[in-house]
């Protein structure tokens, strides 16, 4: 039997836990084909945004840091979270030259997608910023340590098939931007 999956109507809500980088809620609800109640817990986030960055000579800036969750050095794009108010390129602009010290007028929308509809609230917005130039210093955040690294763009799929890039987040931009790089011919 094919029928559509049950939604579930929200009927009250509780903030549980305010974090400095998220809170979490206790939605009481509903199931629309049965009355059947449950609670669900959200991780509200802002959005958030990446950035694959390509030199004008075809190396990818990746950076690498220590992430706490996995406690282990992580290859990734750089990225990060959206300011209250604040637009998705322009994000992923400021993220880009904090993070690496790079900027480029060349940016191009890879699309958004969902980190973690199951417990997460937020979207990511995927980026591509092209003949990127190293034109200030980095400018981390109190908790940012990070290692830059320049890539060639050719490596990037044997570096996720071998295990080093192994951040869900940054195998989608590579993804989207594999997909556009492609049906644009682009050749490093």
């Amino acid at each position: 039997m094919n029928c559509e999956p049950a939604k579930w109507r929200r009927t009250s809500s509780k903030t549980i836990a305010e974090c400095r980088v998220f809170d979490v809620r206790v939605d009481e609800c509903v199931r629309d084909t049965d009355d059947r109640k449950a609670n669900f817990f959200v991780i509200e986030n802002p959005d958030w945004v990446n950035v694959l960055a390509v030199t004008k000579s075809g190396e990818a800036v990746l950076i690498q840091q220590y992430r706490h969750g996995s406690e282990s050095m992580i290859l990734e794009v750089p990225g990060g979270m959206m300011d209250d108010g604040e637009n998705a390129e322009v994000a992923a602009r400021r993220e880009l030259l904090e993070e690496t010290g790079y900027s480029s007028e060349r940016w191009i929308f890879l699309g958004a997608t969902h980190p973690n509809p199951a417990i997460q609230n937020n979207r990511i917005h995927h980026f591509l910023a092209l003949e990127v130039e190293q034109t200030q210093d980095v400018n981390f955040d109190d908790h940012e340590s990070i290692l830059t690294r320049l890539v060639p763009l050719r490596d990037i799929e044997e570096l996720v098939h071998n295990g080093e890039i192994t951040h869900a987040l940054a195998i989608t931009a590579l993804y989207f931007a594999k997909r556009y790089l492609e049906n644009e011919n682009f050749t490093s």
